[in-house]
């Protein structure tokens, strides 16, 4: 069955990832990035009428609408998957905790998600379509790190939304579930010394960073017909760290 895949941060990093695994299973990609990279532009050229594009800045949460969903989704298909993966990382101390840092970073973490199933929720119910919602989480929101007080509790709400969104619609054959990422080799923790990951690492059971192919798989996994049975949960894939 060919499906269609809503992705969000989709032009580099984990998303890149996620999208090119989409792609070679042979399902269709509407990507959401805040600008068109030659990364999107090679996936046109190399899967002729399987990937679609929308800029947008997921902070700017008044456009998240009916229609915005148009642009993504302009012919009325289906739309059988939702993978949120944009996020941001707001870094510091929390004594050190600045409303408008703050509120940017909830507008992508948090109400664009919410606002996005909205109308993913709304597609599918109104074509009858048996989905999967996919949020990416962080081990941030159950360990706890210095400097990482409001991303993790970003991500702790995020999964607090897919735990009830999961309750509210599973009768309608429409799943949610978290998967709690560890750290990996991303543009969100290049800023981290190489003492920081070591020390990071060394708390996890394999001793080493994530890697993304592996969180990818997973989701594709928890996109697919065979995670049939697995809804409203938060399931971790973190080189062992919880």
């Amino acid at each position: 069955m060919n499906k269609t895949i809503l992705l969000t941060g989709a032009s580099r990093g984990l998303g890149q990832t996620i999208g090119e695994q989409i792609l070679r299973k042979g399902w269709s990609l509407v990507a959401v990035s805040r600008g068109e990279s030659s990364v999107l532009q090679e996936w046109q050229k190399a899967y002729p009428g399987k990937v679609s594009f929308v800029a947008q800045d997921l902070a700017e949460v008044e456009s998240l609408d009916g229609d915005f969903f148009e642009k993504l989704f302009p012919d009325g298909r289906e739309v059988h998957g939702f993978v949120n993966n944009a996020a941001l990382a707001y870094d510091d101390l929390a004594t050190n905790l600045q409303l408008s840092a703050l509120d940017r970073m909830m507008k992508v973490n948090v109400y664009a998600p919410m606002l996005l199933t909205r109308e993913v929720l709304r597609r599918m119910l109104l074509r009858k379509t048996k989905g999967s919602l996919v949020h990416l989480s962080s081990v941030a929101a159950h360990t706890g790190y210095k400097g990482l007080a409001m991303y993790g509790a970003s991500k702790a709400a995020l999964e607090g939304f897919s735990k009830n969104i999961a309750r509210e619609w599973g009768r309608f054959g429409i799943r949610s579930n978290c998967v709690v990422a560890g750290y990996m080799e991303t543009d969100m923790t290049a800023s981290l010394t190489a003492e920081q990951k070591s020390r990071i690492y060394q708390r996890t059971a394999l001793k080493g960073p994530v890697s993304m192919e592996s969180v990818a798989s997973f989701i594709l996994y928890l996109l697919s017909d065979e995670s049939h049975s697995l809804t409203g949960q938060n399931l971790p894939v973190d080189s062992g760290t919880l």
